[in-house]
């Protein structure tokens, strides 16, 4: 699966998000920079198919398919769009993501999905205490669940602290499952993974694209995943 972005642009004359290019391809990981406090959660709206772009395309194998793309993408952790309450307990977070997912949602359930992913030490602990590598991994292994999920776009995994070659790796492990995964970043630690694995990344701004192995002005009319209205913890977008 190939879901290319070509020229796209938000707001007037791009102030939201400027001339942009991308491609995010099963398989491997592609990793953008996006700055401003809009900017990141706009570009991944566009690319899962939940926001029109004022200008450019989205396509999808080829096609432009709303539609499909949001069946088949899932947007993790965006900022004002649907990242999880801080004061919400993981285990109500799980609770949640797996009634979204279709699957047996209540406290028990979520307990012992915990449990399989060695996370169980941290059902009472509130969303926004959880370590940055825990956060990231466990949203996009609750994303990953969605029936028909194909694509996973992970929103500023750097504002959370920590070492970005840690979320690297954990996107790496999701794009060897055969997700296509887009990471948008800050431009500090894009220039942290450049320092380490110096490979050219997606830049803002009709950026040559270089894949590596593996808003509240701008909200949507619904950030809800497939029209379900928005809840207390936020949610994953599919």
């Amino acid at each position: 699966m190939k879901i290319a972005l070509t020229a796209v642009s938000k707001g007037r004359a791009g102030g939201i998000v400027p001339l942009t290019d991308l491609v995010i391809e099963s398989g491997r990981v592609t990793i953008t920079t996006a700055e401003t406090e809009q900017r990141p959660s706009v570009l991944g709206l566009i690319a899962v198919g939940r926001m029109r772009p004022d200008s450019g395309t989205v396509t999808i194998d080829g096609a432009r398919s709303s539609r499909r793309l949001r069946k088949v993408a899932a947007l993790v952790d965006a900022p004002d769009v649907n990242d999880p309450a801080p004061d919400v307990t993981v285990v109500g977070v799980v609770e949640e993501e797996l009634m979204f997912a279709g699957r047996r949602a209540d406290p028990l359930s979520a307990r012992r999905w915990l449990d399989e992913h060695g996370w169980r030490r941290l059902a009472r602990t509130p969303f926004g205490q959880l370590e940055a590598d825990d956060r990231i991994h466990m949203l996009l292994e609750l994303a990953a669940l969605r029936r028909g999920i194909e694509a996973l776009v992970l929103v500023s995994p750097d504002r959370h602290g920590g070492d970005p070659r840690h979320w690297r790796r954990i996107a790496d492990g999701f794009a060897a499952r055969g997700f296509a995964v887009l990471v948008i970043a800050g431009t500090a630690a894009s220039t942290a993974l450049d320092a380490h694995a110096p490979t050219p990344r997606a830049r803002i701004g009709r950026p040559r694209i270089r894949r590596s192995a593996a808003v509240r002005r701008a909200r949507p009319a619904s950030a809800a995943p497939l029209g379900t209205p928005p809840s207390p913890t936020g949610g994953i977008l599919s």
